[in-house]
């Protein structure tokens, strides 16, 4: 099932992306001969070069802007300190920060970034349907329930998570890095994704100095048929064929076809399946199913809500693992 889209107007503030507006004092705004330094995990410097309005507010409740990006879905965000957080989606970017009860996204891409974070979903319906499902999600649901799917380019959720295969958060974010710096464009926030035709122009040696090891082959051989592979086109099947296609992709498994699947194409009735995850399994739902079947079990268990239920899941096994819960 792909999750709907619907207008995100209603979360813009003002006319546009442009119009300026002060949030609060509590946002520092840094100033153009002050900028705001950006440090990445490789410990570089980006800086903003002019003020950011604010265009996007949204309840705090339903929007951890920490357990968003720090829940496996997205690897180029940034803790800038001082309670902001950077984000970059392709050649975009945005800076977040939580005042009270409310989450408000500097950015020059309003329209852009209400989509990305899902502004248009009520997830407080879908927390009060996965609560009902047994004491277990009740309380995974509490704990997790600022956490938002993003909706990201499917053609960069295919290399980061190609990436991600049998690595750490850390080191995938590197790679990444690598792969930005030296394929992507210098924006003045720093270096975009690089699109599909700068990925192309790529010749093995370089995907082999990004330091991803035995991926470097699969990410080479990914980037000389990426022209041809309308990954977005993906959106518009359903899951099963989408799943099918991005399994001939080499490089590609059934998890990291199930993270694209959430986190690049929107269909929201997939569980992807790690360390984590099995952990979950076994401590709470054991049925004595091989790992290879814990997926479709999630799946037949949680429907639509699988990819939510998954987020839940996997925050509240590394967060509350000590919690147990008998009654499941």
């Amino acid at each position: 099932m792909v999750v709907s889209r619907k207008n995100t107007s209603k979360f813009l503030k003002g006319k546009g992306c442009g119009e300026r507006e002060t949030f609060s004092k509590k946002f520092p705004f840094p100033r153009k001969n002050n900028p705001l330094p950006i440090k990445t995990n490789m410990q570089k410097k980006i800086y903003t070069t002019e003020q950011l309005p604010v265009v996007v507010t949204y309840p705090a409740e339903y929007f951890s802007v920490k357990d968003t990006l720090e829940c496996g879905q997205i690897f180029r965000y940034y803790d800038l300190g001082e309670g902001y957080y950077g984000v970059f989606s392709g050649d975009k970017y945005a800076q977040l920060r939580t005042d009270g009860d409310t989450v408000a996204v500097q950015t020059e891409w309003g329209e852009y970034f209400a989509d990305f974070f899902a502004l248009d979903t009520d997830y407080s319906q879908t927390v009060a349907r996965i609560s009902a499902i047994s004491p277990l999600m009740k309380q995974a649901a509490e704990c997790g329930k600022g956490i938002r799917i993003l909706r990201q380019d499917p053609t960069e959720m295919l290399f980061c998570f190609m990436i991600s295969a049998n690595n750490n958060i850390k080191r995938i974010q590197q790679i990444v890095e690598r792969l930005c710096e030296g394929a992507g464009t210098l924006t003045k926030y720093g270096y975009a994704f690089p699109t599909a035709e700068q990925i192309a122009a790529k010749d093995a040696a370089f995907f082999s100095s990004l330091g991803a090891g035995y991926r470097d082959k699969f990410l080479y051989e990914a980037a000389q048929g990426i022209c041809n592979f309308d990954v977005a086109a993906l959106k518009n099947v359903d899951t099963e064929t989408a799943r099918k296609r991005l399994l001939e992709v080499k490089g590609v498994g059934p998890k990291v076809a199930d993270c694209i699947l959430l986190f690049g194409l929107q269909h929201g009735d997939v569980f992807p399946v790690d360390t984590w995850l099995k952990k979950v399994y076994h401590n709470y739902f054991e049925t004595g199913l091989p790992d290879s079947a814990i997926s479709p079990y999630f799946c037949k268990l949680f429907g639509q809500d699988s990819g939510l239920c998954q987020q839940y899941l996997f925050y509240f096994q590394r967060k509350y693992r000590q919690n147990e819960i008998n009654n499941v």
